[in-house]
Protein backbone atom coordinates (compact mmCIF):
# COMPACT_ATOMS: atom_id res chain seq x y z
CA UNK A 1 0.00 0.00 0.00
CA UNK A 2 1.06 3.50 -0.58
CA UNK A 3 1.90 6.37 1.12
CA UNK A 4 3.83 9.63 1.99
CA UNK A 5 6.75 7.97 4.08
CA UNK A 6 9.25 10.53 5.19
CA UNK A 7 13.22 8.39 4.29
CA UNK A 8 15.79 10.06 6.14
CA UNK A 9 17.61 12.81 4.37
CA UNK A 10 14.53 12.99 1.93
CA UNK A 11 11.65 15.12 1.34
CA UNK A 12 8.41 12.83 2.06
CA UNK A 13 6.91 11.36 -1.53
CA UNK A 14 4.29 8.84 -2.02
CA UNK A 15 6.29 5.29 -2.34
CA UNK A 16 5.45 1.70 -1.66
CA UNK A 17 6.72 0.68 1.63
CA UNK A 18 9.08 -2.24 1.40
CA UNK A 19 8.02 -5.90 2.82
CA UNK A 20 9.77 -7.56 5.84
CA UNK A 21 11.07 -10.95 5.03
CA UNK A 22 10.74 -11.27 9.08
CA UNK A 23 7.05 -11.01 9.00
CA UNK A 24 6.77 -14.26 6.74
CA UNK A 25 6.46 -17.26 7.26
CA UNK A 26 5.36 -19.28 4.16
CA UNK A 27 3.51 -22.86 4.37
CA UNK A 28 4.85 -24.70 1.48
CA UNK A 29 2.89 -28.17 0.57
CA UNK A 30 4.96 -31.01 0.15
CA UNK A 31 4.01 -31.09 -3.78
CA UNK A 32 5.37 -27.54 -4.07
CA UNK A 33 8.44 -28.61 -2.26
CA UNK A 34 8.84 -31.62 -5.25
CA UNK A 35 7.64 -29.42 -7.87
CA UNK A 36 10.54 -26.60 -7.51
CA UNK A 37 12.97 -29.22 -7.58
CA UNK A 38 14.33 -27.75 -10.99
CA UNK A 39 17.20 -26.14 -12.44
CA UNK A 40 17.11 -22.38 -11.01
CA UNK A 41 16.33 -19.39 -13.33
CA UNK A 42 19.89 -18.82 -14.42
CA UNK A 43 20.01 -21.69 -16.03
CA UNK A 44 16.36 -22.08 -17.52
CA UNK A 45 17.85 -21.38 -21.18
CA UNK A 46 21.26 -23.28 -20.66
CA UNK A 47 21.40 -26.76 -22.95
CA UNK A 48 24.19 -28.65 -24.38
CA UNK A 49 24.75 -26.97 -27.28
CA UNK A 50 24.92 -23.51 -25.30
CA UNK A 51 27.97 -25.03 -23.32
CA UNK A 52 30.85 -23.65 -25.16
CA UNK A 53 34.05 -26.46 -24.42
CA UNK A 54 37.93 -24.55 -24.77
CA UNK A 55 39.58 -26.54 -27.49
CA UNK A 56 42.24 -27.08 -25.12
CA UNK A 57 40.72 -29.24 -23.18
CA UNK A 58 39.29 -32.16 -24.76
CA UNK A 59 37.58 -33.59 -21.84
CA UNK A 60 34.87 -31.00 -22.05
CA UNK A 61 34.21 -32.13 -25.83
CA UNK A 62 33.48 -35.26 -24.97
CA UNK A 63 31.11 -35.06 -21.60
CA UNK A 64 29.12 -32.66 -23.49
CA UNK A 65 29.11 -36.29 -25.84
CA UNK A 66 28.66 -38.66 -23.00
CA UNK A 67 26.00 -36.39 -21.18
CA UNK A 68 23.79 -36.33 -24.25
CA UNK A 69 23.91 -40.42 -24.88
CA UNK A 70 23.13 -40.40 -21.11
CA UNK A 71 20.26 -38.34 -21.58
CA UNK A 72 19.48 -40.28 -24.69
CA UNK A 73 19.26 -43.33 -22.85
CA UNK A 74 16.78 -42.21 -20.20
CA UNK A 75 13.54 -41.40 -22.95
CA UNK A 76 12.05 -45.03 -22.23
CA UNK A 77 10.53 -46.46 -19.65
CA UNK A 78 11.15 -46.23 -16.34
CA UNK A 79 13.81 -48.67 -15.13
CA UNK A 80 11.43 -50.53 -12.96
CA UNK A 81 9.10 -51.04 -16.22
CA UNK A 82 6.79 -49.09 -14.58
CA UNK A 83 5.03 -46.69 -17.40
CA UNK A 84 5.16 -48.82 -21.19
CA UNK A 85 5.01 -51.62 -20.17
CA UNK A 86 2.15 -54.46 -22.08
CA UNK A 87 0.08 -57.15 -21.13
CA UNK A 88 2.40 -60.26 -21.57
CA UNK A 89 4.86 -58.75 -22.60
CA UNK A 90 8.24 -59.94 -21.06
CA UNK A 91 9.29 -57.86 -18.22
CA UNK A 92 12.39 -55.26 -19.07
CA UNK A 93 15.94 -56.71 -18.83
CA UNK A 94 17.80 -54.54 -15.89
CA UNK A 95 19.73 -51.63 -17.22
CA UNK A 96 23.07 -52.02 -17.63
CA UNK A 97 26.25 -50.26 -17.09
CA UNK A 98 25.89 -47.15 -14.19
CA UNK A 99 22.60 -45.63 -14.01
CA UNK A 100 24.67 -42.66 -12.50
CA UNK A 101 26.99 -40.38 -13.73
CA UNK A 102 29.21 -37.88 -11.24
CA UNK A 103 30.91 -34.69 -13.15
CA UNK A 104 33.98 -34.41 -11.56
CA UNK A 105 36.16 -31.22 -12.52
CA UNK A 106 37.08 -27.69 -10.79
CA UNK A 107 35.32 -24.17 -10.32
CA UNK A 108 34.82 -22.69 -13.37
CA UNK A 109 34.18 -25.46 -15.80
CA UNK A 110 30.19 -25.10 -16.21
CA UNK A 111 29.75 -28.42 -14.00
CA UNK A 112 26.10 -27.19 -13.00
CA UNK A 113 25.64 -25.80 -16.71
CA UNK A 114 26.22 -29.39 -17.91
CA UNK A 115 24.13 -30.82 -15.22
CA UNK A 116 21.14 -28.73 -15.91
CA UNK A 117 21.98 -29.38 -19.33
CA UNK A 118 21.09 -33.15 -19.20
CA UNK A 119 18.08 -31.97 -16.87
CA UNK A 120 16.70 -30.89 -20.37
CA UNK A 121 17.65 -33.03 -22.45
CA UNK A 122 16.31 -35.63 -20.24
CA UNK A 123 13.30 -36.71 -22.60
CA UNK A 124 10.48 -37.05 -19.83
CA UNK A 125 8.07 -34.62 -18.23
CA UNK A 126 9.58 -32.22 -15.55
CA UNK A 127 7.19 -33.87 -13.06
CA UNK A 128 9.46 -37.06 -13.64
CA UNK A 129 12.55 -35.15 -13.14
CA UNK A 130 14.19 -33.68 -10.05
CA UNK A 131 17.08 -30.92 -9.79
CA UNK A 132 18.45 -29.41 -6.52
CA UNK A 133 21.46 -28.79 -4.43
CA UNK A 134 22.37 -31.24 -1.99
CA UNK A 135 21.60 -29.12 0.90
CA UNK A 136 17.72 -28.51 -1.02
CA UNK A 137 17.53 -32.62 -1.01
CA UNK A 138 18.50 -33.15 2.66
CA UNK A 139 15.66 -29.96 3.56
CA UNK A 140 13.22 -31.97 1.73
CA UNK A 141 14.01 -35.14 3.45
CA UNK A 142 13.85 -33.09 6.29
CA UNK A 143 10.48 -32.12 5.43
CA UNK A 144 8.93 -34.77 4.11
CA UNK A 145 10.54 -37.60 5.75
CA UNK A 146 12.68 -40.31 4.86
CA UNK A 147 9.62 -42.59 3.66
CA UNK A 148 7.73 -40.24 2.01
CA UNK A 149 10.89 -38.55 0.40
CA UNK A 150 11.51 -42.68 -1.11
CA UNK A 151 8.14 -43.03 -1.91
CA UNK A 152 7.85 -39.21 -3.50
CA UNK A 153 10.91 -39.25 -6.11
CA UNK A 154 10.70 -43.52 -6.64
CA UNK A 155 8.66 -42.62 -10.06
CA UNK A 156 11.42 -40.15 -11.55
CA UNK A 157 13.34 -40.97 -14.68
CA UNK A 158 16.60 -38.73 -13.03
CA UNK A 159 17.55 -37.09 -9.62
CA UNK A 160 20.53 -34.39 -10.53
CA UNK A 161 22.38 -33.50 -7.37
CA UNK A 162 24.20 -30.00 -7.51
CA UNK A 163 27.48 -29.15 -5.13
CA UNK A 164 26.82 -32.97 -2.86
CA UNK A 165 28.52 -32.28 0.23
CA UNK A 166 31.26 -34.40 1.61
CA UNK A 167 31.72 -32.40 4.18
CA UNK A 168 29.05 -33.53 6.32
CA UNK A 169 29.39 -37.06 7.61
CA UNK A 170 26.13 -37.48 8.51
CA UNK A 171 23.97 -35.84 5.54
CA UNK A 172 26.41 -38.09 3.65
CA UNK A 173 25.04 -41.33 5.06
CA UNK A 174 21.70 -39.75 4.75
CA UNK A 175 21.35 -39.19 1.30
CA UNK A 176 23.84 -41.99 0.66
CA UNK A 177 21.10 -44.16 1.65
CA UNK A 178 17.93 -42.35 -0.06
CA UNK A 179 19.90 -42.78 -3.27
CA UNK A 180 20.49 -46.53 -2.36
CA UNK A 181 16.43 -46.91 -2.46
CA UNK A 182 16.09 -44.70 -5.49
CA UNK A 183 18.40 -46.45 -7.36
CA UNK A 184 16.66 -49.68 -6.42
CA UNK A 185 13.65 -48.11 -7.94
CA UNK A 186 15.26 -47.46 -11.65
CA UNK A 187 15.99 -43.64 -10.47
CA UNK A 188 18.75 -42.32 -12.94
CA UNK A 189 21.24 -40.58 -10.45
CA UNK A 190 23.72 -37.46 -11.92
CA UNK A 191 25.75 -35.63 -9.50
CA UNK A 192 28.66 -32.91 -8.91
CA UNK A 193 30.19 -32.42 -5.21
CA UNK A 194 32.54 -29.95 -3.43
CA UNK A 195 36.20 -30.64 -2.39
CA UNK A 196 36.65 -32.34 1.38
CA UNK A 197 37.41 -29.19 3.63
CA UNK A 198 41.04 -30.81 4.19
CA UNK A 199 41.70 -31.07 0.46
CA UNK A 200 40.42 -27.68 -0.92
CA UNK A 201 44.56 -27.03 -1.82
CA UNK A 202 45.08 -30.22 -3.34
CA UNK A 203 44.59 -30.84 -7.16
CA UNK A 204 41.24 -30.51 -8.70
CA UNK A 205 39.34 -33.95 -8.31
CA UNK A 206 37.86 -35.11 -5.94
CA UNK A 207 36.32 -38.40 -7.65
CA UNK A 208 37.95 -40.83 -5.27
CA UNK A 209 36.76 -38.42 -2.54
CA UNK A 210 33.20 -38.98 -3.64
CA UNK A 211 32.87 -42.40 -4.55
CA UNK A 212 34.36 -43.73 -1.36
CA UNK A 213 32.16 -41.43 1.02
CA UNK A 214 29.12 -43.01 -0.98
CA UNK A 215 30.34 -46.85 -0.10
CA UNK A 216 27.72 -48.89 -2.01
CA UNK A 217 26.69 -46.53 -4.33
CA UNK A 218 29.95 -46.11 -5.85
CA UNK A 219 29.09 -48.69 -8.57
CA UNK A 220 26.08 -46.83 -9.74
CA UNK A 221 28.25 -43.82 -10.83
CA UNK A 222 30.82 -43.07 -13.66
CA UNK A 223 32.78 -40.37 -12.85
CA UNK A 224 33.45 -37.79 -15.94
CA UNK A 225 36.40 -35.83 -15.46
CA UNK A 226 35.82 -32.47 -16.83
CA UNK A 227 39.52 -30.81 -17.17
CA UNK A 228 39.67 -26.96 -16.88
CA UNK A 229 41.11 -23.67 -15.38
CA UNK A 230 40.50 -24.07 -11.82
CA UNK A 231 40.39 -20.33 -10.56
CA UNK A 232 40.02 -21.13 -6.76
CA UNK A 233 43.87 -19.51 -6.58
CA UNK A 234 41.94 -16.06 -7.15
CA UNK A 235 40.44 -15.84 -3.64
CA UNK A 236 37.81 -14.44 -2.18
CA UNK A 237 36.17 -11.46 -4.69
CA UNK A 238 36.47 -8.35 -3.07
CA UNK A 239 33.00 -7.00 -1.60
CA UNK A 240 31.88 -3.53 -2.77
CA UNK A 241 31.20 -0.94 0.44
CA UNK A 242 28.34 -0.92 2.53
CA UNK A 243 25.65 2.01 2.01
CA UNK A 244 24.30 3.42 4.87
CA UNK A 245 21.39 2.87 6.64
CA UNK A 246 19.63 5.94 4.81
CA UNK A 247 20.36 4.87 1.47
CA UNK A 248 19.45 1.41 1.93
CA UNK A 249 16.17 2.55 3.87
CA UNK A 250 15.51 5.08 0.98
CA UNK A 251 15.88 2.42 -1.86
CA UNK A 252 13.93 -0.07 -0.76
CA UNK A 253 10.99 2.58 -0.07
CA UNK A 254 11.54 3.59 -4.11
CA UNK A 255 11.90 -0.32 -5.41
CA UNK A 256 8.78 -1.87 -5.46
CA UNK A 257 8.51 -4.90 -4.73
CA UNK A 258 11.79 -4.72 -1.74
CA UNK A 259 11.90 -5.89 1.50
CA UNK A 260 13.94 -4.21 4.23
CA UNK A 261 14.85 -5.76 7.11
CA UNK A 262 17.36 -5.32 10.51
CA UNK A 263 19.92 -8.45 9.42
CA UNK A 264 20.30 -9.42 13.41
CA UNK A 265 16.48 -9.70 13.32
CA UNK A 266 16.39 -11.67 9.89
CA UNK A 267 18.86 -14.00 10.99
CA UNK A 268 16.51 -14.65 14.26
CA UNK A 269 13.70 -14.79 12.06
CA UNK A 270 15.69 -17.49 10.08
CA UNK A 271 15.87 -19.94 12.95
CA UNK A 272 11.94 -20.20 13.23
CA UNK A 273 11.67 -20.61 9.48
CA UNK A 274 12.21 -24.51 7.57
CA UNK A 275 15.54 -23.97 5.24
CA UNK A 276 13.47 -25.93 2.90
CA UNK A 277 10.82 -22.86 2.75
CA UNK A 278 13.60 -20.12 2.36
CA UNK A 279 12.86 -20.18 -1.28
CA UNK A 280 9.23 -19.05 -0.53
CA UNK A 281 10.11 -16.45 1.65
CA UNK A 282 11.59 -14.43 -1.18
CA UNK A 283 8.76 -15.41 -3.31
CA UNK A 284 7.76 -11.72 -5.25
CA UNK A 285 10.66 -10.12 -3.35
CA UNK A 286 12.88 -8.33 -6.05
CA UNK A 287 15.18 -6.82 -4.10
CA UNK A 288 16.46 -7.92 -0.03
CA UNK A 289 17.62 -4.26 1.79
CA UNK A 290 19.48 -4.98 5.22
CA UNK A 291 20.50 -2.49 7.63
CA UNK A 292 23.39 -3.01 10.13
CA UNK A 293 25.13 -6.12 8.35
CA UNK A 294 26.87 -8.02 11.55
CA UNK A 295 29.54 -10.72 11.38
CA UNK A 296 27.09 -13.57 12.12
CA UNK A 297 27.20 -15.04 15.96
CA UNK A 298 27.46 -18.88 15.42
CA UNK A 299 27.77 -21.86 12.94
CA UNK A 300 23.61 -22.71 13.02
CA UNK A 301 23.11 -19.38 12.02
CA UNK A 302 26.03 -19.09 9.70
CA UNK A 303 24.22 -22.13 8.02
CA UNK A 304 21.15 -21.40 7.87
CA UNK A 305 22.54 -17.67 5.72
CA UNK A 306 24.26 -19.96 3.49
CA UNK A 307 21.29 -21.72 2.75
CA UNK A 308 19.26 -18.08 2.49
CA UNK A 309 22.11 -16.74 0.14
CA UNK A 310 21.56 -19.83 -2.17
CA UNK A 311 18.10 -19.03 -2.51
CA UNK A 312 18.53 -14.91 -3.56
CA UNK A 313 21.35 -16.36 -6.02
CA UNK A 314 19.53 -19.11 -7.59
CA UNK A 315 16.73 -16.22 -8.15
CA UNK A 316 18.80 -13.67 -8.97
CA UNK A 317 17.76 -11.02 -5.85
CA UNK A 318 19.94 -8.38 -5.77
CA UNK A 319 21.00 -7.62 -2.17
CA UNK A 320 21.69 -4.16 -0.90
CA UNK A 321 23.48 -3.21 2.36
CA UNK A 322 24.60 -1.17 5.77
CA UNK A 323 26.82 -2.41 8.10
CA UNK A 324 29.71 -4.87 7.81
CA UNK A 325 30.88 -5.94 4.06
CA UNK A 326 29.87 -9.37 2.93
CA UNK A 327 33.88 -10.52 2.99
CA UNK A 328 33.72 -9.69 7.14
CA UNK A 329 30.50 -11.78 7.98
CA UNK A 330 31.94 -15.18 9.00
CA UNK A 331 34.85 -15.49 11.31
CA UNK A 332 38.18 -16.52 10.94
CA UNK A 333 37.62 -19.84 12.58
CA UNK A 334 34.30 -20.39 10.64
CA UNK A 335 36.85 -19.85 7.38
CA UNK A 336 39.17 -22.22 8.39
CA UNK A 337 36.92 -25.10 9.87
CA UNK A 338 34.93 -27.74 8.28
CA UNK A 339 32.05 -25.77 6.44
CA UNK A 340 34.25 -23.10 5.00
CA UNK A 341 33.41 -24.14 1.70
CA UNK A 342 30.03 -23.13 2.44
CA UNK A 343 31.18 -19.94 3.64
CA UNK A 344 33.03 -19.15 0.75
CA UNK A 345 30.27 -19.85 -1.98
CA UNK A 346 28.01 -17.77 0.28
CA UNK A 347 30.57 -14.71 0.29
CA UNK A 348 31.08 -14.46 -3.50
CA UNK A 349 27.03 -15.03 -4.00
CA UNK A 350 26.38 -12.13 -1.83
CA UNK A 351 29.09 -10.42 -3.33
CA UNK A 352 27.39 -10.87 -6.96
CA UNK A 353 23.97 -9.74 -5.54
CA UNK A 354 25.60 -6.81 -4.10
CA UNK A 355 26.90 -5.68 -7.14
CA UNK A 356 23.61 -6.35 -9.06
CA UNK A 357 22.37 -3.77 -6.19
CA UNK A 358 24.42 -0.78 -6.79
CA UNK A 359 21.50 0.44 -9.26
CA UNK A 360 18.96 0.38 -6.43
CA UNK A 361 20.80 3.82 -5.23
CA UNK A 362 20.14 7.41 -6.12
CA UNK A 363 23.51 8.51 -7.53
Amino acid sequence: MSSSTAVPGQSPIAETAPQSLCALEPRVPADRLVAEMVPPPRFDAVRFDTYVPDPGQPSQTEAVKVLGEFAGGLGGAHATGVGRRKWFSKKPAPPTGPRGVYLDGGYGVGKTHLLASLWHATPAAPSLKAFGTFVELTNLVGALGFQQTVQTLSGHRLLCIDEFELDDPGDTVLVSSLLSRLVEAGVALAATSNTLPGKLGEGRFASADFLREIQGLSSHFRPLRIDGEDYRHRGLPEAPPPYSDEQVTQAAYATPGAALDDFPALLDHLARVHPSRYGALTDGITAVCLTDVQPVPDQSTALRLVVLADRLYDREVPVLASGRPFDRLFSDEMLNGGYRKKYFRAISRLTALARDAKGLVAQ
